[in-house]
Formats: structure tokens, C-alpha cells, sequence
């Protein structure tokens, strides 16, 4: 089939973003285990910044191979001719790359309005709820069911440990990570980076206090017994109910990390110059056209 020189581009970048994610996804799901089990022997903080990036990491680089490379060498080398033949493969492929991204778009939307209307709901009945809700401005629910429940000392560090969660902007990761094209299932990092973010909340609550650890790990037993329900954005203080018991077990053995490892940033800004610069190569540019040739047809 016959395409205007813009639909073309548009498809060739839909197209390419999708295998090129498809290609990473496959990888990452084929070693994710591997990476949830590095990342746990890593201080939980760290962990869940590594689990993190890596489940941004098909959608990210994707997105530069689209931006960085295809769309500059089409503009620079491709003609600009009336209409060229584009084939159907790379028309199906180009729908498939719209389809996974307008999954991400639709479950984030889902997610935000869900955790709005929990959050309204909370002032309509008493069910035991205490979390970080949203986003941008992210607010502490709590429910009369929570307070009466847990004693003044377990319900201060229980505060602390939503409130780890809002330094940590976990609501604003958990929608990037629903925002991210679907694919390839990666279901188990996604676990593992929750499991770990919920880890170094705790930590962080605890900030090494054996006394808080031990009202922490008593509030987390308390509130498994009543249960808690679930927002779209925001995750209960429960985090997932099958981790409760090992987040119980570190804070009675006192497996909690006193201080949090700050984030180191000149990885990602030196990954980033340097594929800046491969990109900026009219030898690059030049192979990426040809690959977009033989895509197109």
C-alpha cells in the first residue's frame, strides 16, 4: 500500500517501537528472577531503584531509538516524495506499537479515577484504610476504623512509613510503571519492585529504632487481621498481604537498614551522553535509514 511521506514516518515509528520494546521485554522477562533475587541482597532502597529501572528501561530506550534515531534519519535521508509503497507488516506492526501504548494510556487513566473515587469513599464508611493517595499532591487517608484499631505508638511509625513512601515518590513510579506500554508480561519484576519499595518505606519509618521496629511490626500484624482494601494509586500500609509476614520477620530480627543509600545519578547521565552522541553520527543515521528501508517494505 501507497502512504503520504508523514503517515509513513508516523508508521515506521510505531512500528519500530514496538519491536524494539517486544525485543527488550522478551529479554527482561527472561531474567527477571534473576534480577528481584540480585536485588534483594542489595540495601532494599538500592533494590528498588534497580527493579525500577529496569522495568522503565524497554519503554525508555525504545522511545530513544524511536526520537534519537529513526524520525532523524527518515527527516534527513528519506525523500520527500508524493507516496512510496509501505508494507502491510509494518503497517501491523506500527497498529500493534499503537495498541501497546494506548494500553499503558488507558490503565494509568484507570488507575488515577479509581484512586479518586476510593478516596471519596473513605468519608462514606468506616473500612479500615490507611494510605498515600495520589500523585501530584499526594494525601494521607485515614479512616476512624484505623486509628481505633492501632495503638498511638504503632500508628505514628505506621504514618512514617506512608509518608517514606511519598519521599520515595512510589505513587509516581507505580503510574509510570502503568503507563508503560504493555507486552511481554513483566509481572514478576513489578512484584519485586513493590516488594522492595515496601521494604525500604520500612526502613525508613524505623530509621533503626528498635522500638519502632518493634510498634511497626505490631501495627502490620494488627491491620492483617482486619485487611485492607486496595486504591488505584496509592497502595495500603499492608503493601501485598503474602509479603507481610517476611516485612514482620525483618523488623523482629532487626534486618531493617539504618540509614537509606542516596541515589546515584552520573549512571544514567552518562548513559544518556553517550547515546546522545552514537545518535548524533550521520554514519548511524545512515544504517538506522536502512534498516527503516527494509522495515518499510
Amino acid at each position: 500500500m501507497s502512504a503520504p511521506y508523514l503517515v509513513r514516518l508516523v508508521c515506521l515509528c510505531f512500528a519500530a517501537f514496538f519491536l524494539v520494546h517486544l525485543a527488550l521485554t522478551s529479554a527482561l522477562a527472561a531474567i527477571s528472577g534473576r534480577a528481584v533475587r540480585w536485588a534483594e541482597r542489595m540495601p532494599p532502597a538500592a533494590g528498588a531503584r534497580w527493579l525500577f529501572g529496569l522495568r522503565m528501561a524497554p519503554a525508555v530506550l525504545a522511545g530513544f531509538v524511536v526520537a534519537g534515531l529513526c524520525a532523524p534519519s527518515y527527516l534527513w535521508f528519506e525523500p520527500d516524495a508524493a507516496g512510496e509503497r509501505i508494507g502491510l507488516w509494518c503497517v501491523a506492526a506500527a497498529i500493534a506499537g499503537i495498541s501497546v501504548c494506548a494500553g499503558g494510556l488507558l490503565r494509568g487513566v484507570r488507575a488515577v479515577a479509581r484512586s479518586a473515587r476510593f478516596c471519596d469513599a473513605i468519608a462514606e464508611n468506616d473500612a479500615p484504610v490507611l494510605l498515600l493517595a495520589g500523585v501530584w499532591r499526594p494525601r494521607l487517608v485515614v479512616s476512624r476504623a484505623v486509628k481505633t484499631t492501632l495503638r498511638p505508638d504503632q500508628f505514628r511509625v505506621a504514618v512514617r512509613h506512608e509518608w517514606a513512601h511519598g519521599k520515595a515518590l512510589d505513587n509516581l513510579k507505580r503510574l509510570l510503571i502503568l503507563l508503560s506500554p504493555s507486552g511481554v508480561s513483566l509481572a514478576g519484576l513489578e512484584r519485586g519492585w513493590a516488594r522492595m519499595a515496601e521494604w525500604a518505606a520500612d526502613d525508613r519509618a524505623v530509621a533503626g529504632s528498635r522500638r519502632r521496629s518493634l510498634a511497626l511490626a505490631e501495627a502490620l500484624v494488627r491491620m492483617a487481621r482486619v485487611g485492607m482494601p486496595v486504591a488505584g494509586i496509592g497502595v495500603p500500609f499492608l503493601g501485598d498481604a503474602r509479603d507481610v509476614a517476611v516485612r514482620v520477620e525483618r523488623l523482629l530480627d532487626g534486618r531493617t537498614a539504618a540509614a537509606i543509600t542516596p541515589a546515584r545519578m552520573w549512571p544514567g547521565v552518562a548513559l544518556a551522553g553517550i547515546l546522545g552522541m552514537l545518535a548524533l553520527q550521520p554514519a548511524t543515521l545512515a544504517s538506522v535509514h536502512e534498516l527503516l528501508e527494509a522495515l518499510a517494505h
